[in-house]
Parts: C-alpha cells; sequence; structure tokens
C-alpha cells in the first residue's frame, strides 16, 4: 500500500488569503490548513498513523491561484525543510 497525500492550494474568498487542503488518499481523511504551521502539524499528525512513512505529496494549485502565493508556499516550506535539517 502506497500511502500518498495530496495537497491542494486554494484561494479563500472570503478573507482573500490561501489555505492548502491536505487529504489523505488511502482512508479519505481531508484537512483544512490556514498556515504553514497548521499544515506540518496535519502533515505529522497523518503521517504517524503509517509510522511516519509517506511515499509522495501531489501538489496542486487551483487556476485562481496566483504565481506569487504558490511562490510564497514553497519559499515556506524550503524554510521547514532546512530547520527540520538542523
Amino acid at each position: 500500500m502506497s500511502v500518498i497525500f495530496e495537497s491542494v492550494i486554494k484561494v479563500n474568498p472570503m478573507d482573500y488569503g490561501w489555505y492548502i487542503e491536505l487529504t489523505d488518499t488511502v482512508d479519505g481523511r481531508v484537512a483544512t490548513c490556514k498556515n504553514l504551521d497548521e499544515f506540518e502539524k496535519k502533515m505529522q499528525e497523518f503521517g504517524n498513523d503509517y509510522g511516519g512513512n509517506i511515499d509522495e505529496v501531489k501538489w496542486s494549485a487551483d487556476e485562481n491561484v496566483s504565481p506569487e502565493v504558490i511562490n510564497e508556499i514553497r519559499i515556506g516550506l524550503d524554510n521547514y525543510k532546512e530547520e527540520a535539517s538542523k
């Protein structure tokens, strides 16, 4: 069994911010993450059910998400990875 998570970047029409919809494709759980801290916590929480062994995270973004938002999230995730490797 492959453990695959899907992360979709979406725009919140109510406050014009962004969020990430994280889906565990194994059991169908979905979490709405309003920031990268929430995303990292949910990734860890979901991943703990599989001993931390996540095979793949598939990323996508809705059509209305700007390149600036995608870049902001990419840089933020790179920073998390850098901190984790220290």
